[in-house]
């Protein structure tokens, strides 16, 4: 007796990728013994498949799902500035533009580069150095190194040297983002948000290189839910 499978809507939208001949099955076929070739096992995994049901309905017990409905997952943003801590809108608008100045000559001399002058704008975490440095860097690099400082920045805190090379690293990051490195800017962002909290006064030096830090993040690489609120 011959044992063809019927065709059905799946097959005809998945057409299989081994040939299969219809199996004879004897009446001592013993499902329960290991296939001996590699022929036999494909007609067996084509018995089992067509004995499946074109539709299963699972049996839940309602009164598990009570008990298990509740998921914490983490999706926080960054921690508000304080009053009086948050950049204007016009300023951020105005630092994204210079970053994307900044990226741009980056991209036209990542081969050569050439030391030049930055817009005072940007001086605050000042580098041409470091630009010559990592712009010479591949992607991969870049983003390790990304992830060795987030890293380091979350156990300590923000000095202008780190400031700096994160900046670079910003300059040189390309789009669109890899998932690694979208998820290490965020985890920069919120870093940069916790920190600032800690800042004694609005004047502290440290305070314009994390908000500039956090509107890169959060306007010129599509974080939004990220971004300050305009003071």
């Amino acid at each position: 007796m011959a044992w063809v499978p019927a065709e059905s809507a799946v097959e005809e939208l998945m057409p299989r990728l081994l040939p299969v001949e219809p199996c004879d099955l004897t009446e001592g076929f013993d499902p329960s013994i290991p296939p001996r070739t590699p022929q036999e096992y494909l007609r067996r995994v084509q018995i089992e498949a067509a004995q499946c049901p074109d539709v299963v309905v699972a049996q839940i017990d309602p009164k598990k799902l009570k008990r298990k409905q509740s998921v914490n997952i983490s999706l926080s943003g960054c921690q508000p500035a304080p009053e009086g801590y948050s950049p204007t809108l016009q300023w951020q608008q105005q630092q994204v533009a210079q970053f994307s100045t900044v990226r741009q000559s980056v991209n036209r001399h990542r081969s050569h580069w050439k030391s030049q002058q930055l817009d005072s704008n940007v001086t605050m975490i000042g580098f041409p150095p470091l630009l010559s440095i990592v712009s010479r860097m591949n992607q991969a690099t870049v983003t390790s190194v990304l992830e060795y400082l987030s890293n380091w920045f979350g156990e300590r805190d923000f000095t202008p040297e780190l400031g700096r090379w994160l900046y670079a690293l910003l300059a040189c990051l390309e789009k669109p983002l890899l998932p690694e490195a979208h998820s290490l800017i965020r985890q920069l962002a919120r870093r940069c948000s916790e920190v600032r909290l800690l800042v004694d006064s609005k004047d502290d030096e440290r305070v314009p290189a994390l908000n500039l830090l956090i509107c890169l993040v959060s306007r010129y690489f599509d974080q939004r839910d990220l971004a300050d609120e305009p003071s």
